[in-house]
């Protein structure tokens, strides 16, 4: 068990003494040269390769699970949504008086009963878009909802209070809140 491979092909006799030695003796200069400082170190071009490889795949993984976790947010908020204006739209607003509001600068409007219309104008309600439809929710909710994704929301005009001016001539003069476009 103790020999080595050198011995046992030496008793085989497929190897002689002088053969031995001579390649002991190259082994010993390689080595020899590999060690000496100053050696020029041989640059393996497949594992640089490889590497490069590794690395350009890490990159590619990694911006596609980027990519899978922004989707996955998206569709999180989307979510989130929905569920606020489902759970908090105004049931009963179905009336007579038509109620006209900008969506991206086109005209839409919707009809609404007297309670409903004096709570838009006063800036009560706020309304929403779910998909293709519009939705009326009250104003915190839609707050909520404009935090998340603000091209959701469309608030009145009437919600935001002008500010008065103390020099304006006709500040006496109120604008009666009857009155529609």
């Amino acid at each position: 068990m103790g020999n080595s491979l050198f011995d046992q092909l030496k008793k085989s006799g497929l190897v002689d003494k002088n053969k031995a030695q001579k390649v002991k003796h190259s082994q010993y200069k390689n080595k020899k040269k590999k060690s000496q400082k100053g050696a020029a170190v041989q640059v393996d071009e497949s594992k640089l390769l490889a590497q490069k490889a590794h690395a350009e795949k890490v990159e590619r993984d990694r911006q596609f699970n980027q990519q899978l976790k922004e989707e996955a947010e998206r569709k999180a908020i989307a979510a989130q949504i929905k569920q606020l204006i489902e759970s908090n739209c105004v049931e009963e607003r179905d009336g007579d008086i038509v109620y006209n509001f900008t969506d991206a600068n086109v005209v839409k409007r919707i009809h609404v009963s007297a309670q409903v219309h004096k709570s838009l104008t006063s800036g009560r309600l706020a309304i929403v878009k779910l998909g293709e439809r519009y939705e009326l929710v009250p104003v915190p909710v839609a707050e909520k909802i404009k935090q998340r994704d603000e091209q959701c929301v469309i608030m009145s005009e009437h919600a935001a209070e002008p500010e008065l001016d103390e020099d304006d001539p006709y500040a006496d003069y109120k604008i009666p809140d009857d009155l529609m476009w």
